[in-house]
């Protein structure tokens, strides 16, 4: 086995940097976008504070999103093409996690690019698109996890528990203070804000932190069972 391949190159830490942070700015835009509504908004910050606060941690995700994607891509170990930055489940290594992490890429451009086109769509065609936004967090959670050779770290995982910790008190605390009614809207959160811990904890448990989960998932589809 070569150096490159124990040690990993420097594109490749860049590539791993990139992703972490990029995860915990999405997840920050993502509580952001939950507490903005309804009643559950801090009433130290106003709606234009709150809003541009939100709109300019949404493109800092894009930045570190394009330069963890290009570090990706030129990585000469792992020798990824470009379509796989688009096309999920393309990828020879890890293909599953790979393309949840492109399943994630795709919401989040679509939500950027019609946030763009925001006045020609209407606001109810747009906020139809900008709820992928929520949708991209869990996909992109998930691809960090089961991509990441450095998941089993000790500091690695409390940056996961923290991010799902922050997210799940966030729809919590929108739903505590939520007008009544709505009722099938907030059971789908709470369920949401429930299954995704429980989803991830049992992943972890059967997968990344078994031994030979490394191996598994970079040359097959590894399934959420353990890579069976």
């Amino acid at each position: 086995m070569t150096t490159l391949a124990l040690t990993g190159s420097p594109l490749w830490y860049a590539s791993r940097a990139g992703g972490t942070i990029t995860l915990l700015l999405l997840t920050a835009t993502v509580v952001l976008g939950i507490l903005s509504g309804g009643r559950a908004r801090p009433r130290r910050l106003g709606r234009f504070e709150f809003g541009l606060l939100h709109r300019n941690l949404s493109l800092l995700t894009l930045v570190f999103l394009v330069a963890h994607v290009v570090t990706a891509v030129l990585d000469p170990f792992v020798h990824l093409g470009w379509a796989v930055s688009v096309v999920p489940f393309g990828a020879s290594y890890r293909p599953l996690w790979l393309g949840l992490g492109t399943v994630a890429l795709d919401l989040l451009l679509a939500v950027a690019v019609t946030s763009g086109l925001r006045k020609r769509l209407g606001v109810r065609r747009w906020k139809a698109v900008h709820w992928l936004g929520y949708a991209a967090w869990p996909f992109a959670l998930f691809h960090g996890v089961g991509t990441g050779t450095d998941t089993r770290l000790p500091l690695q995982l409390w940056l996961y528990a923290g991010c799902v910790g922050t997210v799940v008190a966030a729809v919590w605390w929108r739903l505590v203070k939520a007008a009544p009614g709505r009722v099938a809207g907030r059971l789908t959160g709470a369920v949401a804000a429930t299954a995704v811990p429980v989803a991830l904890t049992a992943f972890l448990a059967t997968g990344p932190l078994q031994p030979g989960w490394s191996q598994r998932a970079a040359s097959t589809v590894a399934l959420l069972g353990g890579g069976r």
